[in-house]
């Protein structure tokens, strides 16, 4: 066996995920800048990785059924290689069993020595065996629905048990399905340098399968892309879902305003701004944590934006000297990220029904400190990439109960063109990311 393939590979990236805290997206796409893979190969590694993080709960109900001993006393490189076989064993339908297991057991020797290897195919036959005769029973749906949908599709069951509260039955269904549905490559098209139908045609003249997004006029949305051109990131594009990009639209900078982006990294909103300003006037972006100001410093100077200026703030202390500074305010404020669990393989699995109790006061503290950094005649705009209400409508509405110098100021729909004073996105009907957007404004009068 090869030192590196993709197998091992996945393994050694799940592995980070599962046991070290490493973001799925980031582990990802670190190893493959540092290991060579065939297209092939390439797109193997990322579905193993993505599939077995995103299937984690259900591999471990298999798990538990096949091994006598605790998970957590397994090792942990053990134990990713065992959910990655799984994963392979159960939802890919090209690869042999037989492959699964053998690689399995190959890659258990390399890791731990040929104790390992004894372990990985006795729990790994075990299973076949199990599963030909037929020994694993989902829970009833009757009986147990948040149960059966959990394991079916790949969710914690809190979670499903709050959506079925939400949104229904079917509506559950469809939404769960939908996050574990392959993202589609959104781009946002720099038009400082290029313009969307010049990079649209460069992209399908190498081989892209591509088309202009419906959502934003900067977008451009690949169900197929050469791992080239997304690799080899110049000045022409920045990785942004489409709903990611409205955020801009709705607060609409104009040259030689001056804006603030108080929650700014990695600078994706940042620097969509600045081309929407061509370059001109002031974006000051803030972010608590100063490696993230590096981020937002790298990406603009990627894009060739060069209106930004960095700034390692707190968004919940007041800034005395920005009071009334800035013409426009965005507010793209920490959130539970429930809208995005399609794309944020392993969010499902470190979120808890705490956490969900902790971002409202957060984000009420940051918007009550913003709203004093705009002018009296400017605009804030308030987006989450969640689809929680308490993060979203109930909020706003909190806001400005406490807050009646302040209304909703009406934008329009992106698709519709109607006018709406927010926008909230669900992936399973929208068919992009989850995202709430509202524009608020400060009364004349006041």
């Amino acid at each position: 066996m090869k030192p590196i393939d993709a197998r091992y590979g996945a393994v050694l990236v799940t592995d980070e995920i599962f046991n070290s805290g490493a973001y799925s997206n980031l582990a990802v796409n670190k190893f493959l800048r540092t290991h060579t893979f065939s297209d092939v190969e390439r797109r193997f590694f990322t579905e193993l990785v993505y599939g077995s993080v995103k299937a984690w709960g259900t591999l471990d109900w298999y798990l538990e059924k096949c091994i006598s001993r605790p998970l957590h006393k397994i090792e942990p490189q053990l134990l990713a290689l065992l959910r990655a076989s799984l994963y392979q064993l159960l939802f890919m339908d090209k690869v042999p069993p037989s492959a699964a297991c053998n690689e399995a057991v190959k890659i258990g020797r390399a890791l731990k020595g040929e104790g390992a290897a004894k372990f990985v195919n006795g729990v790994l036959r075990g299973f076949l065996r199990a599963k030909e005769a037929g020994k694993f029973v989902l829970p009833d749906r009757e009986k147990d629905d948040a149960g059966y949908l959990a394991l079916k599709y790949h969710h914690p069951r809190w979670l499903v048990k709050r959506f079925l509260g939400i949104l229904g039955r079917a509506g559950t269904e469809e939404f769960l399905d939908f996050n574990n549905k392959p993202a589609a490559v959104s781009l946002r098209v720099n038009t400082l340098v290029t313009t969307r139908e010049d990079l649209l045609a460069k992209f399908l003249a190498a081989g892209a399968e591509a088309e202009a997004s419906q959502w934003s006029a900067d977008g451009i949305v690949c169900t197929k892309i050469p791992a080239h051109l997304f690799t080899d990131l110049g000045a022409e594009f920045y990785a942004q879902d489409e709903s990611s990009m409205l955020v801009a639209q709705v607060l609409n900078p104009r040259p030689e305003e001056k804006i603030l982006d108080l929650c700014s990294a990695p600078g994706g909103k940042a620097t969509h701004m600045a081309q929407l300003m061509e370059n001109r006037g002031e974006i000051t972006a803030c972010d608590i944590h100063q490696h993230k100001l590096k981020l937002i410093e790298e990406n603009a100077r990627r894009l060739q934006v060069g209106i930004i200026t960095v700034k390692q703030k707190d968004a919940t202390v007041f800034t005395p000297e920005w009071t009334e500074a800035f013409d426009k305010v965005l507010v793209d404020a920490p959130c539970s990220g429930l809208g995005v669990l399609r794309r944020r393989a392993e969010a499902r699995w470190r979120k808890t029904r705490n956490d969900l109790k902790e971002f409202p006061p957060l984000q009420l503290k940051i918007l009550h400190n913003a709203v004093r950094y705009v002018k009296k005649d400017g605009l804030l705009v308030y987006s989450t990439c969640t689809v929680e209400q308490s993060e979203n409508h109930y909020l706003i509405e909190e806001f400005l109960r406490s807050h009646p110098e302040w209304q909703r100021a009406a934008f329009k729909h992106p698709l519709t063109g109607q006018m709406v004073e927010e926008l909230q996105l669900w992936p399973h009907v929208d068919k992009v990311d989850g995202f709430y957007i509202c524009l608020l404004r400060r009364k004349s009068e006041c």
